[in-house]
C-alpha cells in the first residue's frame, strides 16, 4: 500500500464497510474519494485526523504507511515538563514542514483523546 488512498481503502474493507457508507459517515463526497484514488488530491489535515480517529490508526501509518515498529507508540505515558522543554528546544532544528507535521499530530492525539473521553462518558 503505497498511497494514502490505498490505506484508506484497506481500512474500509477491513471494517466491512462500503465506500459509499464510509463517505456518508465521514461526510466525504464520492468525487473527492475518486480524486484521491486517481492521485489528483489527498485528504486535508482535518479529514485525515477524522479518518485516523474513525479507524483508530495513527497519522504516521495513514499518511506515511509506517508500521508501529517504525514509529513511537501513542499512549506511552505523559511527558514531564523537562522533557517538553527539551523537545521545544529541539524543534528549532526541525524543518518547517516537520514542525507542522508535529503540530498536526498533536492536534490529532488531542482529538482522539477527546473522542475517547466522550465515549467513556
Amino acid at each position: 500500500m503505497s498511497s494514502i488512498y490505498e490505506r484508506i481503502e484497506f481500512l474500509i474493507k477491513q471494517k466491512g464497510l462500503t465506500k459509499k457508507s464510509f463517505c456518508e459517515q465521514l461526510n466525504i463526497s464520492t468525487g473527492n474519494m475518486g480524486d484521491w484514488k486517481r492521485g489528483k488530491s489527498t485528504p486535508g489535515t482535518h479529514k485525515l485526523i477524522e479518518i485516523g480517529a474513525f479507524f483508530h490508526v495513527s497519522l504516521d501509518w495513514l499518511i506515511l504507511g509506517k508500521t508501529a515498529a517504525e514509529t513511537v507508540r501513542e499512549g506511552g505515558g505523559e511527558y514531564s515538563s523537562a522533557q517538553m522543554r527539551q523537545h521545544s528546544c529541539q524543534t528549532e532544528e526541525l524543518l518547517p514542514k516537520e514542525q507542522e507535521f508535529i503540530k498536526e499530530y498533536i492536534e490529532f492525539t488531542q482529538y482522539r483523546r477527546q473522542k475517547q473521553d466522550e465515549g467513556n462518558s
